[in-house]
């Protein structure tokens, strides 16, 4: 008996030293699987280390060089609502990574502590239920969005799946599939595969939707591609490669569709926005926004808007965090009107936004790693921003 329990603290111990080695090695390129079963990567842990995340493909360094080109853009006059967000008592928010809403104001949160959580809030930020709670595909969060019948969708990048929860909270489609629990061990490191098969992903990032339903989803941190799906989740096409040409991307972090079908992905480790038509094939590149961390398109009807976060990194580099923490107004050519957001921990600063929803006109949602919590801003544009 007494064997026995040396011996089960020896591998305790032996364990617990592997997840830290783990934690703290860097991912390399082809990007390390997260351990299935529940287990969290630390907070941070879900990116890669920021002085790489941040610096462009060409090997420019820290400092100035980093700033976005479109830096001198006009500041647009903000409001935060303070303390908008309530929970009840014994509830808590975990790293903010998605944020989204549904026709009704509701909104909802995707946030990771011990485990990945779901909350839906009202239009005033009072709590109404958690969704999918214990859930199988809930291992470790990278976003929520909701789509036009207010279905809400779930990335998650440890269970490799995007999961479609109907208005009520149930789960009625998955596309991708959790790893299954590693008996032996730690999963190994999976290798970025291209061209990949078409329903498994490595660490997807985002998802969104065109007016026709179809499903784009960005498979971003182990694979460097967009995967476009029908409305009922069969496959239609794939683009994408690791690189930084047309076309390629370099961890590509955030997802959003126009009005006319155009995809935008952001391809956050070198600084760029590339952008596609509806069947995938390249149009354009914006590189003067700085690392898109996310994306959100306004959804009309009417004129839209694209909303781009150059979020400072979610670690201590300040020399990163003084040339970041923007999110950027755009026309959907890639004209900035303006910006807003400096990097800080009180109220009305970004503490590192991961999320974006910009659903009403002028009022901005963000979700927050390093604070763990979401905010609400309002913005007061000029005409020349995109305002009345």
């Amino acid at each position: 008996m007494k064997t026995r329990c040396i011996s089960g603290m020896a591998a305790a111990l032996a364990l617990s030293a592997a997840v830290t080695l783990f934690a703290q090695t860097p991912a390399p390129a082809g990007g390390a699987q997260v351990p299935p079963g529940g287990a969290q990567a630390p907070a941070g842990g879900a990116q890669p280390p920021a002085g790489g995340a941040q610096a462009p493909a060409g090997g420019r360094g820290g400092g100035r060089s980093l700033l976005p080109k479109a830096i001198d853009a006009p500041d647009i006059k903000v409001e935060v609502v303070k303390d908008f967000m309530k929970l009840p008592p014994n509830v808590y928010m975990g790293e903010g990574i998605g944020v989204a809403t549904n026709s009704k104001g509701h909104i909802f949160v995707n946030t990771c502590a011990q485990q990945t959580r779901n909350f839906e809030f009202d239009q005033n930020g009072n709590y109404v239920r958690e969704i999918g709670k214990d859930s199988y595909g809930h291992v470790f969060c990278h976003g929520v969005r909701v789509d036009a019948q207010d279905n809400i969708w779930v990335i998650d990048e440890g269970a490799n799946t995007i999961i479609k929860y109907n208005p009520e909270g149930r789960a009625v489609m998955t596309i991708g599939r959790r790893i299954g629990f590693p008996y032996n061990g730690m999963e190994p490191v999976v290798k970025e595969l291209s061209p990949a098969p078409p329903y498994i992903f490595n660490r997807p990032t985002d998802v969104a939707f065109d007016a026709a339903g179809n499903i784009f989803v960005a498979d971003g941190y182990g694979n460097s591609r967009i995967a476009k799906y029908d409305k009922n989740g069969r496959f239609i096409k794939q683009v994408g490669s690791r690189g930084s040409g047309p076309g390629q991307f370099n961890l590509l972090h955030a997802i959003a569709v126009d009005a006319q079908g155009n995809v935008y992905g952001g391809s956050r480790s070198d600084q760029r926005i590339v952008v596609f038509d509806n069947d995938l094939n390249y149009k354009t590149t914006f590189e003067h926004v700085g690392a898109p961390w996310s994306l959100c398109i306004t959804p009309g009807p009417g004129h839209q808007y694209l909303y781009t976060s150059n979020s400072n990194p979610d670690n201590q580099d300040m020399q990163l965090h003084k040339v970041s923490g923007q999110i950027f107004k755009m026309e959907l050519d890639g004209t900035v009107l303006g910006k807003f957001g400096v990097p800080g921990k009180e109220q009305g600063q970004f503490s590192t936004v991961h999320g974006i929803d910009c659903r009403v006109p002028n009022e901005i949602l963000v979700s927050e790693i390093v604070e763990w919590r979401f905010q609400k801003f309002i913005l007061h544009p000029t005409a020349a921003q995109g305002g009345k």
